[in-house]
């Protein structure tokens, strides 16, 4: 198989936003998870596997500044494009989430992952990536998690993928409490049904 960052730059290139399987134009729940933070406008927000998103847009219309992390280059790229006027506010980086953080990533306040997490299915990745998470969120910061359920589907985007459940998040975020959970479905541009699990979790010590 090719390299992740080989295929994700693939799929990036080639494919407008509106045209990826997993397109959305309503971030409402996403927003309703984000909302039950009290200070999010004013925070600093990393967001795990940004891709070409338009829920930035969403986000800038806070006063919330924001890292943008992504795999691939391809994505980050357009994402610079489109919000050159709002750099001072946007930290790029592009690495694989798998692997540590740069050590001069100032501590944030908010982690936020829509569909990345699921991606890793070898144990030392999926640790590595819960450190990552525990190491550059400030004590009680606030971890956003969507990521398909144990209803979910197998594989997206060609790829395996490791579904969750609340119980499966906690056993890897021992120094966090659940504030919330909510099972939801996302309907794709095709029509098709993609349970999730959508959790929020808060950095206690």
């Amino acid at each position: 198989m090719k390299k992740l960052t080989e295929h994700w730059n693939e799929i990036y290139k080639k494919s407008e936003n509106e045209n990826l399987g997993w397109y959305e134009d309503d971030f409402s729940q996403t927003l309703k998870i984000l909302n039950l933070i009290p200070t999010w406008k004013e925070s600093k927000i990393f967001v795990s596997g940004v891709g070409t998103s338009g829920l930035v847009d969403e986000l800038l219309q806070s006063k919330a500044d924001l890292v943008l992390n992504d795999l691939s280059s391809e994505a980050i790229e357009k994402l610079k494009l489109k919000y050159l006027d709002k750099d001072h506010r946007i930290e790029w980086l592009c690495q694989d989430i798998s692997q540590p953080l740069p050590t001069d990533l100032k501590e944030i306040d908010i982690w936020m992952d829509r569909a990345v997490l699921h991606f890793l299915t070898d144990e030392v990745s999926i640790q590595q990536y819960f450190k990552n998470v525990t190491s550059s969120l400030k004590v009680g910061g606030y971890a956003i998690f969507a990521e398909f359920s144990k209803k979910g589907a197998t594989k997206c985007a060609g790829l395996n993928v490791t579904r969750y459940d609340i119980q499966d998040l906690q056993a890897n975020l021992l120094s966090f409490k659940c504030i919330a959970e909510e099972e939801y479905t996302f309907i794709n541009p095709k029509g098709d049904p993609r349970p999730y699990i959508y959790a929020l979790f808060k950095k206690m010590k």
